[in-house]
């Protein structure tokens, strides 16, 4: 764009010149002598003139455009799809070799380098895992944490010194992302990650949502509850929002960066941004099936869930064309009455009705439970993870968990005069 307005006003220039030199030529007063400088003078004030225009239409194009973002922050429309809005991917790497798995799959499925430039931040100055991150040349950024000095730690604490230096590498890069690189959105995933083909497909539709509803603070390819049997497989489009941060590849703005980033905690960053002073009763969006998968059962956590949990997670496998959907009804004034009618509205009935196989029908159903460990009870019979943080409930929203059993939707809900979450 910048070399086509360049190539038209020298277009303008010349032809202007021309145009000049020839009037005054021909129509110069008698006995005068046109001087080069003269000449010279008019060209530059009616170039300067004509730059004075394009920055006047810069102004006016870029007032529209704030009008626009104005307006659709209102939650009755959302804003137009551009390329123009660039959404760069942040890959965490550290010691694994296997990076080069991600990368592979994050370079084979994206449309296209500059709608998606790949920043790659390592940390802990593994040697073999530097080599095999300069062997991908300029189709990454990469970036390496500066600061690999120890965490003194005492007592139960040193166990989890390497949650420490996570914190302190998540820290650093998005800074760099955001405050260096300048970007407005990132895409943030690790190095033990598989990602399905519509990968980019789903953050670039749900980007439009996140940026349009203030309600919003994050998207995630991820559902905590992703496991066969508790998936619709054929619902591959369906989209949630959940009060529950998922995290394993999700998407933030600079925005949110800029509230939290001088609080950024220590140690545990994931557990502290599920807290109600991080969250403020904001959602994210999730998939019911996944966009990513871990394959990274030695780590930093040692294996937690993954035997039990993680490696059962199923990944979408078929590319949904999300961007050509209309996904207006996850805003929430759109969604919360939906959402509120169909849970409520099904029928309640009990764990034994349930697995008995007794009802009728395959419509859905809801199953109640009313503390915490009701809860965990009811999560255990059907496979769910029957954790909280922060009082949330892994995908819940507004207390409810949705999950499929047998072929049947199923609420796993609160009841209905529900308060709010119980962060004690």
């Amino acid at each position: 764009m910048r070399k086509k307005t360049f190539y038209l006003i020298g277009s303008i220039s010349c032809l202007c010149w021309i145009v000049i030199v020839c009037y005054l030529f021909v129509h110069k007063p008698p006995g005068k002598i046109i001087k080069l400088k003269d000449v010279n003078y008019q060209v530059e004030q009616l170039e300067k003139d004509l730059k004075g225009q394009l920055n006047s239409n810069k102004i006016l194009i870029n007032n529209l455009r704030s009008l626009k973002r104005k307006l659709s922050g209102t939650g009755k429309e959302i804003k137009s799809y551009s390329y123009d809005d660039t959404i760069a991917v942040l890959l965490f790497s550290c010691n694994r070799v296997t990076v080069r798995r991600n990368l592979d799959q994050l370079l084979k499925y994206r449309p296209d380098a500059t709608s998606f430039p790949i920043i790659v931040s390592q940390d802990c100055g593994h040697e073999p895992t530097r080599k095999v991150l300069q062997s991908y040349g300029d189709q990454i950024t990469l970036i390496r944490h500066p600061d690999l000095s120890d965490i003194p730690l005492v007592g139960k604490e040193k166990k989890f010194k390497g949650y420490y230096k996570i914190a302190r590498h998540y820290a650093w890069a998005l800074n760099q992302t955001f405050n260096v690189f300048n970007y407005n959105t990132v895409i943030i995933v690790e190095d033990d990650l598989d990602i399905a083909p519509d990968f980019f497909e789903y953050f670039r539709a749900t980007y439009q949502i996140l940026a349009s509803d203030p309600t919003l603070w994050c998207v995630s390819a991820w559902n905590d509850n992703g496991k066969e049997g508790l998936i619709a497989d054929n619902s591959a489009d369906t989209l949630y929002r959940s009060d529950f941060f998922p995290g394993l590849g999700w998407m933030m703005t600079k925005n949110v960066w800029l509230e939290i980033a001088d609080k950024w905690p220590k140690a545990f960053w994931d557990d502290w941004i599920r807290q109600p002073a991080q969250r403020k009763e904001r959602a994210c969006i999730r998939p019911e099936v996944s966009r990513t998968k871990t394959f990274g059962k030695v780590g930093v956590s040692n294996g937690l869930f993954f035997e039990k949990h993680l490696k059962f997670i199923k990944l979408n496998e078929q590319f949904v064309p999300f961007t050509k959907y209309n996904l207006t009804y996850l805003l929430k004034d759109n969604y919360d009455d939906w959402f509120i009618k169909t849970v409520y509205g099904s029928p309640s009935v009990t764990v034994q009705d349930l697995a008995s196989g007794r009802l009728d029908g395959n419509g859905p159903v809801r199953l109640t439970y009313r503390s915490k460990v009701n809860f965990k009870t009811i999560a255990k019979a059907f496979r769910l993870m029957d954790d909280f943080k922060s009082g949330v409930p892994r995908t819940g929203y507004r207390g409810v968990v949705p999950f499929m059993f047998r072929n049947r939707r199923v609420y796993l809900a609160p009841p209905p005069d529900w308060k709010g979450y119980d962060t004690s």
